[in-house]
């Protein structure tokens, strides 16, 4: 009893070792198909994604530079780019049926090894051992050993209801749990099993339609290439020559030109460089084919040739062989074998031709690169040979200007009029730069003239009052202007001026009763622009004149010797005019220089003057401005001692006499 227990007990182990080898080996048949075929559906894919990159990369990246021969080189570009794309997913649908079938042979293959194997382990002791030809059977095997254990265990529970020694229940019952223990491990054989049944037909879908799929779905995103009508070619408008930047004459439209070159020749650099990666991915993917076209014709060759591969066995093979017998199942390898040649020819032959593109394609872009690069250095040179003319323009605009200067500072003494040609030079230098800059910059001139009359508009519209009084600047300084140091009046305001600004004049304010006038320590200051205000009159003196007119006034008591006192008075001013004469007479000669009116040389005149209250004498003389405060003393202290000295004159006089300014100043 104990003997049949451990045979029964051995039997079992050997149906589990058997169970799980075959498990085990299922389990190995989807990684020796991937093992036995070398082709990659993702190496597939990866070479169809990096071609359609670069074929939107070759319609769309480089922009032209106006070129002549742009149109031709960027339609050769994109014919190209084409062709390579539908060469590629030629290749790629001839190699996805080849994987396909590549892999159906690898999981036969693997799957009657599992069996051979299973069945050698087995040993053959019992039917469920049976070497199993695929999946399929090996799930059949243990779906039938799991219905024969059950029905062992239902025959050994009826023998257990029967049996009446104890000892004999005890056999029966430690029979059962064995067989029960085989029946829950070949249930979960057979989950395993139809797992890895239901693994394989998903990757079998995965590798042949899911292949297939994937690769029309990156052919639908380029119907330009796989479309049929002209529509859908590429885009026309990219074949249109742009107009050429290069020939711009102005600065800014040769730099832009300049950078257009050189960006596109980066661009090109660019896809010559991915044209390069595209090419070495095709190579790689075209090593694996060429390899088995190698093996498939060597194995043809030895086929052919029994008697190299055979050895002894030669000549019975070559005289088979040259009275043309041919066995049914060599001549189905031969077909099986030209079968499999032309399938691996549908694939090399697509990936040479794409390659040869791909060599074409990259000939075509540095051929359009070095006719760019020979244009952009005509442009370089051009836009240099620009910025040194303008620089030297600019240059040579000071070096006019330094001189100017030298030759005002050294031939004009003059302080006024030093000062005027320096303001022109400013002037005339500024507005020569700015048209060397203007023309060297700008070529759309009637542009630039559009903008330039709306900014003018609204630049006067704006500095309506600081373009007036920089007009007015003009005026004052000019051959009968205003300079530094004269008296004027204006707006009610006397004073000496200080300064001539572009915009502003500066006033040093004088007051007093009238004729002696004092600074008051304030400085006045006008916009220019008050010169052309009418109801704001200015007042200056003559050109090349610091004389003022003052005048003494005596009332003339009635019945006196009015005679007396005009050559008396006239007398005592004339005494005191004496001394600044020269200087007066000086000045009247300045004046008869600057203009062509004769006027009388200036001296003291006596009047007599009716009025309402009487008889007055007055005497007018000029005085110089700076000193007319002495002067006027001087001729009050002489009106007075004459005066003084003569009874008659004394009689002759009703009242003080007053001294006045003949004119306001």
């Amino acid at each position: 009893m104990e003997t049949h227990r451990d045979l029964s007990c051995f039997s079992s182990r050997r149906r589990i070792a058997a169970a799980g080898i075959s498990v085990l080996l299922i389990a190995a048949l989807v990684a020796a198909a991937q093992a036995d075929n070398p082709l990659d559906s993702g190496a597939v894919l990866n070479h169809l994604t990096q071609i359609v990159a670069w074929y939107r990369d070759s319609t769309t990246k480089i922009r032209s530079v106006g070129l002549p021969t742009d149109v031709i080189y960027q339609s050769n570009a994109q014919e190209l780019s084409a062709q390579a794309v539908r060469l590629a997913f030629q290749s790629a649908r001839a190699e996805a049926a080849l994987i396909g079938t590549e892999n159906k042979n690898s999981r036969g293959k693997a799957s009657q090894t599992s069996g051979g194997t299973a069945g050698q382990s087995s040993g053959g002791a019992s039917a469920e051992g049976a070497q199993p030809q695929n999946i399929a059977q090996v799930q059949a095997n243990v779906t039938q050993r799991i219905a024969q254990n059950e029905s062992q265990i239902d025959q050994l529970d009826k023998q257990m209801e029967s049996a009446r020694s104890s000892k004999k229940k005890d056999d029966l019952m430690a029979q059962r749990e064995t067989l029960q223990g085989q029946v829950q491990l070949d249930k979960a054989i057979l989950d395993a099993v139809q797992k890895m049944s239901a693994f394989n037909e998903t990757t079998s879908e995965n590798s042949t339609e899911g292949l297939a799929g994937t690769i029309n779905q990156l052919a639908r995103g380029i119907p330009e290439v796989f479309g049929g009508t002209a529509a859908e070619k590429p885009s026309a408008k990219q074949l249109k020559p742009e107009a050429a930047p290069a020939k711009s004459s102005g600065l800014i439209g040769q730099a832009a030109a300049a950078y257009g070159y050189m960006q596109t020749l980066r661009q090109i650099d660019q896809l010559a460089n991915e044209t390069g990666r595209v090419r070495e991915t095709a190579d790689e993917l075209r090593k694996p084919i060429r390899a088995m076209m190698a093996a498939t014709i060597q194995r043809g060759r030895d086929w052919g040739n029994p008697g190299a591969s055979n050895g002894a066995n030669g000549a019975s093979a070559g005289e088979s062989a040259g009275n043309g017998a041919h066995t049914p199942s060599t001549r189905e390898e031969f077909d099986a074998l030209t079968a499999k040649f032309k399938t691996l020819s549908g694939v090399m032959l697509p990936l040479n031709e794409e390659i040869v593109i791909l060599d074409q394609s990259r000939a075509n872009l540095l051929e359009w690169r070095s006719s760019i690069a020979t244009e952009s250095k005509s442009v370089v040179r051009a836009l240099l040979l620009h910025v040194v003319t303008i620089a030297v323009a600019l240059a040579l605009l000071l070096v006019f200007s330094e001189v100017w200067r030298r030759f005002t500072f050294r031939y004009v003494h003059d302080v006024r009029r030093r000062r005027q040609f320096l303001i022109l030079r400013r002037f005339v230098i500024g507005f020569l730069m700015s048209v060397i800059i203007i023309l060297g910059f700008v070529s759309e001139f009637g542009s630039l003239a559009t903008f330039a009359g709306f900014a003018t508009a609204g630049i006067a519209v704006a500095l309506q009052a600081v373009l007036l009084s920089v007009a007015a600047y003009f005026f004052l300084i000019g051959r009968f202007g205003v300079r530094v140091g004269d008296r004027i009046s204006v707006s009610g305001v006397t004073g000496d001026v200080i300064d001539i600004g572009l915009v502003r004049l500066y006033l040093m304010e004088l007051a007093g009763n009238g004729v002696d006038l004092h600074p008051t320590g304030r400085v006045a200051v006008f916009s220019n622009s008050v010169l052309f205000q009418p109801t704001t009159p200015l007042y200056k003196q003559i050109p090349g004149t610091e004389f003022a007119w003052h005048e003494v006034a005596i009332p003339l008591a009635p019945g006196g010797n009015y005679k007396l006192v005009q050559d008396k008075v006239m007398a005592a001013v004339s005494s005191i005019f004496a001394k600044y004469r020269t200087t007066i007479e000086k000045q009247y000669g300045n004046i008869e220089r600057r203009i062509d009116i004769q006027l009388k040389a200036p001296s003291p005149e006596a009047k007599l003057r009716l009025l309402d209250s009487g008889m007055e004498l007055e005497v007018r003389y000029p005085v110089e401005i700076r000193t007319a405060s002495e002067i006027d003393d001087q001729v009050t202290m002489s009106v007075l001692e004459a005066i003084q000295a003569n009874e008659e004159l004394r009689a002759g006089i009703s009242g003080s006499p007053r001294i006045r300014t003949a004119v306001k100043t």
